[in-house]
């Protein structure tokens, strides 16, 4: 008995290893993501609209993914926390938001690790998209069904893939991984969790949020929103920037995604973004477009951030100035997506919107614009400026940077 003690020490020195350690490797987290965009983005999901049958199948599609995983069910129903909505008749109304009622009904979900601490980070992503396009499209086209596999499978599978990747591992926090619907509406499922939620708001240490992540250039460009909403990000985010990720950060807690229902309860947070492109809010954005690669480094940056905040006590919560407050107001458009990535001087643009100003006038994508009529263009703040300053049926001249050439094109706007 005695020869066989070294023996069962090794045995259980490897088995810990095996059971305490994340193994989780680059092509399985692949893999994972690969199954779950396919699945979420198929055609037979309809486009995943709130209070539709898709997004039911969504949402019991993600709660079954925490289940397998090992998560605790964290919602009012299982896994699921079905709220109800009832739209405003009046525009300068609010949609009134509820758990019963007549209305859209919705569905979160949300599972939970156990690891008996004080505090909760919280790792969420909106699941719901825009169904056939009714709402919210940018497609020109009859109502077709609008997969969104960018906006926002590509979050969602993220999350799954974290929850796998936290799981197998200990930690000084709980986790509370959250799936959002109604985003696409107005922050619905968000703003409903967030004064409902099935955790006490005051043991959430802090928020991350992923909206749009799948499509990640060549120049590696990671968006990280929320950047001052603590002290302690500034720190960290430089140093876990292990695999050279161009990082384009912001200070706003506030943002069209679900970390602002966060903010607006005092939690820090963070928004991560790879993004837009001319697929956004079209029938085009499919699976086969998601850059893999580049979802998983997203996945393992978030990893890293969290593991080198693992020690730390509660994150303080730091008030920003809302980037968008006071954003001016303009009516005219040139037809364009811009990139929001881009961090060099003018608006590069990232689409263009046939029929649109600028695709009359040749405008491309990459093209950058650097003054419109009498304005310079520096940066977007000073784009929508300048657009401000137009009305319907004007006309102006943009100036715009095509590679090294200076071109100037006439533009009316609608």
């Amino acid at each position: 008995m005695k020869n066989l003690l070294p023996f069962l020490a090794i045995l259980t020195i490897t088995f810990c290893a095996i059971s305490c350690t994340d193994f989780t490797t680059d092509r399985e987290i692949v893999a994972g993501l690969t199954e779950d965009i396919n699945f979420l983005a198929d055609d037979a999901l309809e486009g995943r609209a709130i209070g539709t049958a898709g997004e039911v199948k969504a949402a019991n599609y993600i709660a079954k993914a925490f289940e397998e995983i090992g998560l605790d069910p964290k919602g009012t129903d299982g896994y699921l926390q079905p709220f109800t909505v009832k739209k405003a008749t009046n525009p300068h109304e609010q949609a009134v938001i509820g758990s019963t009622g007549d209305g859209v009904t919705g569905h979160n979900v949300a599972g939970f690790i156990d690891n008996s601490a004080a505090f909760t980070i919280v790792i969420g992503a909106h699941f719901d998209h825009l169904g056939y396009g009714e709402e919210g499209s940018l497609f020109r086209g009859e109502p077709a069904i609008h997969n969104g596999a960018d906006d926002n499978a590509s979050g969602t599978a993220a999350v799954i893939e974290l929850a796998k990747i936290l799981k197998a591992k200990r930690s000084n926090y709980n986790f509370l991984f959250l799936a959002f619907s109604g985003e696409e509406n107005g922050l619905w499922g968000s703003n409903y969790f967030s004064k409902n939620s099935t955790v006490s708001l005051d043991s959430i240490n802090y928020m991350i949020n992923m909206d749009m992540v799948g499509r990640m250039n060549e120049e590696k460009t990671l968006a990280i929103n929320g950047t001052g909403t603590s002290p302690a990000w500034t720190e960290v985010l430089d140093k876990v920037n292990t695999d050279s990720l161009k990082l384009v950060t912001s200070e706003s807690g506030v943002g069209p995604s679900d970390h602002t229902s966060f903010y607006l309860q005092d939690v820090p947070v963070l928004h991560f973004f790879t993004g837009q492109h001319e697929d956004y809010h079209k029938p085009t954005d499919d699976a086969d477009k998601i850059n893999y690669k580049g979802l998983t480094f997203v996945i393992r940056y978030i990893e890293r951030l969290i593991d080198a905040l693992d020690d730390n006590d509660k994150l303080a919560f730091t008030k920003t100035q809302d980037s968008s407050g006071d954003s001016p107001r303009f009516t005219v458009s040139l037809g364009v997506v811009p990139d929001y990535l881009y961090d060099g001087s003018g608006m590069r643009i990232d689409g263009v919107t046939d029929g649109k100003p600028a695709a009359e006038a040749g405008m491309k994508k990459g093209d950058i614009v650097v003054k419109l009529g009498d304005s310079t263009i520096v940066d977007m703040m000073s784009y929508m400026r300048a657009l401000s300053g137009f009305a319907s049926g004007q006309q102006t001249v943009v100036e715009y940077k095509r590679g090294d050439e200076l071109k100037a094109a006439e533009i009316k706007f609608k």
